[in-house]
């Protein structure tokens, strides 16, 4: 029996990249298992409030609910084997540097995707990962490659 690799899909959530990958991904028969972090924007930045209420500073409920998020991902990413981590182009990802750098920090496969015009500013990420790709054929094509 072979192994199942464990697939983190980090990064951006305002596009449906991640459906994109786990469909061609199941498509080809690549042996993995998918997670990411919440990708409800709205949930993940106010679970802290649902949670335990309303803070009277926003800086506060930033910080209730990065905590929580933070201890999901964590686990996550620490299970995983690889990581794929998306850089979109319309919205500063800071999050998306932070599980990249966490990732590498703790050993993991790193594929980081995004745009050409990206190039220079994540270059220090791009110099961990084991490829830098520029679409979804590309990351299945690394994926199939890694996991068959």
């Amino acid at each position: 029996m072979s192994m199942v690799w464990q697939v983190y899909l980090a990064g951006e959530i305002h596009t449906q990249w991640r459906a994109e990958i786990t469909g061609l991904s199941e498509t080809l028969g690549v042996n993995a298992a998918f997670c990411s972090p919440i990708t409800d924007h709205q949930l993940s930045d106010d679970i802290g409030q649902h949670i335990t209420g309303a803070e009277q500073k926003a800086f506060w409920n930033d910080f209730k609910s990065a905590r929580l998020n933070q201890a999901r991902n964590k686990v996550l990413l620490e299970k995983s084997d690889i990581v794929v981590v998306r850089f979109g182009e319309q919205y500063r990802q800071w999050n998306s540097a932070f599980d990249a750098g966490y990732a590498v920090a703790h050993g993991k496969q790193l594929i980081s995707w995004h745009d050409e015009s990206l190039n220079h500013a994540l270059k220090e990420i791009d110099a961990a990962a084991i490829t830098v790709v520029n679409d979804v054929d590309q990351v299945v094509k690394a994926l199939t490659y890694i996991c068959k």
